[in-house]
């Protein structure tokens, strides 16, 4: 073997020539580069992450277990678990001595514990696999290696942290889709033998599904499940369908409340249900969980207003969903999770906890998030408990302010205006009441503020045309 030096030296020229470089850690991945999210966040995104993975080396084949391991082995490192990651490598180098990406990892890992023989050692070895050092034994297979070591780092584009968009999202599954092609022109096997391999088959289906082509991710999950029905061999297929039939009624909803388009097909939320119960039979988790609760969530509402409930059992079936989903430490820190809850308990009339789980989830939002939901359903909520008499005209008045001003410290402006003005077009009523309550105690300039919305939204539109004269008095 060549000295570490000239070794690492060889191996930098060999890279500019072959055009890929080992490893994880240098990927265009967001997971690389500097978290725009608090610390305590993006932690809570890696372990996400990890938990769904852990699952997935469960049940992967054999062949799909080296890809899973190493991005155990990144979030791991990324958690400050250094020791975890350095086993996650050598697992994979031990199980498969040729893996190149193991190799390039375990020399990273190494470097950041401080051990610079064992990385140097790694980076050695590493050039030996790639042809460097005169050993054609070793070289023999280097297409091979290329293509596991491009197919391994196209399979993490898929379970990237991080993305602030799905423009973004969207960039970053084209590249490892790039890298894919990559791996096919090294290893000289095309797309032909995914057509039975379900592993393949449910990657692409999730990347289809992605990227809004529907038809093609329906079809591959089926072609997935036409190869391998079994739930407890191939979930993920079944996860995946589920997702799109979600996502179609959710579309159609949503087109439905703008005028857009007739009543949305609930037969999508029953094909949903009968995929994730089969799903939670055999790989009960977080994830799962939260799913199948959303989907019998939206079982037990009117499609109109989602405040009628027409399933009495299938929203206390979403509750129990949802009370094991956040049984688990990363299940609490969840605000979709805490959103959905707060929404059944609303319906229920249970309106003090669904306030609960409606603050809990604007205090888990990330800062700059786009995702006002659960203001506009706290805001409801509390205009709900004061209209009941459950609140006094003073306690509204300061639950308003203060939530309001931590809306406005979180929120994108244009944003949380849109929110408000959904509140107020559904509520008139009851906002009304709540600006002469607020007059009442002496708080104007949160009227104002409150209104000064509605003002900004066109001259005259929708029922606050005018509103512009109201005059509260007050600085």
């Amino acid at each position: 073997m060549a000295e570490p030096e000239a070794a690492a030296e060889e191996l930098d020229a060999l890279i500019d020539h072959l055009g890929y470089l080992p490893g994880h850690f240098h990927l265009e991945m967001q997971l690389n580069f500097e978290p725009r999210s608090p610390a305590s966040l993006h932690a809570r995104d890696l372990k996400l992450q990890r938990d769904g993975l852990r699952q997935e080396l469960v049940l992967a084949a054999a062949t799909q277990r080296p890809a899973v391991r190493h991005l155990l082995g990144a979030f791991a490192f990324y958690l400050e678990e250094l020791d975890e990651a350095r086993e996650s490598f050598l697992q994979v180098a031990r199980e498969d001595p040729g893996n190149l990406n193991a190799w390039a990892n375990l020399a990273h890992v190494y470097g950041r514990l401080g051990q610079e023989e064992e990385a140097e050692a790694c980076v050695g070895r590493l050039a030996g696999l790639m042809g460097l050092a005169g050993d054609r034994g070793a070289a023999g297979d280097t297409p091979l290696r290329a293509a596991r070591c491009l197919a391994e780092q196209g399979y993490a584009h898929g379970f990237d942290v991080g993305c602030a968009s799905p423009e973004e999202r969207a960039r970053v599954l084209e590249a490892g889709i790039e890298l894919y092609d990559k791996a096919l022109g090294h290893g000289q096997q095309a797309i032909e033998i995914a057509k039975d391999k379900p592993p393949i088959l449910n990657h692409l289906a999730k990347i289809f599904h992605f990227l809004g082509k529907q038809d093609m991710a329906i079809g591959t999950c089926n072609m997935a499940l036409d190869i391998l029905r079994d739930p407890e061999l191939n979930w993920q297929a079944y996860c995946t369908r589920a997702k799109i039939h979600v996502r179609a009624y959710l579309h159609d909803l949503e087109r439905s409340k703008m005028g857009l388009g007739g009543m949305p097909d609930r037969n999508h939320l029953a094909c949903a249900k009968a995929d994730l119960e089969e799903v939670v039979k055999v790989c009960p988790g977080l994830k799962t969980y939260l799913d199948i609760g959303q989907v019998y969530y939206y079982m037990g509402v009117d499609a109109v207003q989602e405040l009628l409930a027409v399933d009495e059992a299938a929203l206390n079936q979403a509750l129990v969903f949802l009370a094991k989903a956040g049984e688990s430490e990363l299940g609490a820190t969840l605000p979709e999770l805490q959103l959905l809850r707060g929404k059944c308990l609303r319906i229920k009339g249970e309106e003090a906890n669904a306030v609960a789980c409606f603050k809990r989830a604007v205090e888990l939002d990330d800062a700059g998030s786009s995702h006002t939901e659960a203001f506009g359903c706290l805001l409801e909520a509390l205009m709900a408990q004061w209209s009941q008499a459950q609140l006094s005209d003073g306690e509204l008045g300061s639950e308003v302010d203060a939530w309001l001003r931590c809306a406005q410290d979180k929120y994108p402006a244009a944003r949380l205006r849109q929110e408000l003005q959904r509140v107020w077009r559904g509520h008139t009523g009851e906002v009304l009441g709540l600006a002469r309550a607020l007059v009442a105690q002496g708080r104007p300039a949160l009227v104002r503020l409150l209104f000064e919305t509605m003002a900004r939204e066109g001259e005259g539109t929708g029922p606050w045309r005018g509103r512009r004269a109201f005059s509260f008095g007050g600085p």
